[in-house]
């Protein structure tokens, strides 16, 4: 199935990818296949470089799900049979409010060994805490289990009373990864790690909000999982993501078919430069790189990302020319685009579209 030109959605790092199959590995099982399945080239998995999209992730969770028999992909100190999570959901759909929900789930999950030892804390003052008390594993590869457990209950919390849940922060019981830089995206507020637990705050104020969901919409999130609830919805809170949005949709505007008769690439769309993005945020170019820098970003360093991820999405799922691909991107010449694609994935452009396009193995 092809991909929409110039989407422009957030990848996976590797870091990620290594560490799910970590425990499948741990158990002994042959991951190759499992890769290959999730079209995931095995050898790339030794490039700190590499980036893979929200579906190959998906698929790769699912196989290992069914690899490994565990919840927690082998990851964790103890098995979670398959069936414990949905347990769990339907569990907490019959409570009246988000905070009877949270409760009764973080309930649920201990009363199995091994399994992670949840809490909210309602808080008398202006933050509620959903917090993991310990750590679920000490290796390094195991520290995804307790990012998961995180942002799997953040989503779901937010779809059981279908509005979105804004963060105050996140705090993580692991030293800061290489990658430390993507857990503002995956969680949409500031991320601090070294702590003495992994949690999250917000408003209290959510805790009282009615459940609206039903065993129907349940089954429906089920049937989509992980990419339901391992997708990053994009909030648009922070001003870096509000940026995001407003580079990613200029790439998807005014784009032609793909094919015989295709656009012209000045008739496809482009990336605004920063004084449009700033009128678009209806602030000047000043006050947006000063709020941007507040936020531990830049300008440049979003237009980077959005680039990469749209040209990795267009490479897979494409046959965009590769030079009308680098004139949409905002490249001035197609050497600059090849310099920059390989930092960014450590391959060629066309080298990338050969071994993962959509026609590729």
């Amino acid at each position: 199935m092809g991909r929409t030109k110039g989407r422009g959605r957030p990848t996976v790092t590797v870091h990620h990818v290594r560490a799910a199959v970590y425990g499948a590995q741990r158990l002994g099982v042959d991951t190759t296949p499992l890769l290959q399945r999730a079209r995931i080239p095995p050898l790339l998995l030794g490039d700190d470089r590499a980036r893979f999209s929200p579906e190959q992730f998906a698929r790769l969770v699912r196989a290992l799900h069914r690899a490994t028999g565990d919840e927690f992909l082998g990851l964790g100190s103890a098995r979670s049979r398959p069936g414990t999570f949905a347990m769990m959901c339907y569990a907490s759909l019959g409570c009246p409010d988000l905070g009877t929900a949270l409760e009764r789930g973080a309930r649920f999950y201990r009363l199995f060994p091994g399994g992670p030892n949840l809490e909210l804390e309602r808080g008398e003052g202006d933050e509620a805490v959903f917090g993991i008390h310990g750590r679920i594993r000490t290796r390094h590869e195991s520290q995804i289990v307790a990012e998961w457990v995180m942002l799997v209950w953040h989503r779901l919390a937010g779809w059981l009373i279908g509005r979105r849940i804004p963060l105050l922060w996140t705090q993580f019981a692991h030293p800061a990864p290489p990658h430390a830089d993507e857990y503002e995206q995956l969680f949409d507020c500031a991320a601090y790690f070294g702590g003495d637990r992994t949690a999250a705050g917000f408003d209290p104020r959510w805790l009282s909000a009615p459940v609206i969901q039903d065993e129907a919409s349940l089954q429906a999130l089920l049937r989509r999982a992980p990419d339901g609830l391992l997708g990053r919805p994009e909030y648009r809170t922070t001003v870096a993501q509000q940026v995001r949005q407003v580079l990613a949709g200029g790439l998807r505007t005014g784009g032609g078919p793909v094919g015989r008769h295709r656009a012209r690439p000045a008739a496809t769309g482009r990336l605004p430069e920063l004084r449009e993005v700033a009128a678009r945020l209806a602030v000047s170019p000043a006050t947006l790189r000063r709020r941007l820098d507040e936020e531990g970003t830049s300008f440049q360093r979003l237009k980077d990302q959005v680039r990469r991820d749209a040209a990795i999405g267009s490479l897979r799922g494409t046959g965009e020319p590769i030079e009308e691909l680098a004139v949409r991107l905002g490249f001035s010449e197609g050497t600059a685009f090849h310099r920059a694609f390989r930092r960014w994935t450590g391959m060629t452009p066309g080298a990338y579209r050969l071994a993962y396009g959509r026609t590729a193995g």
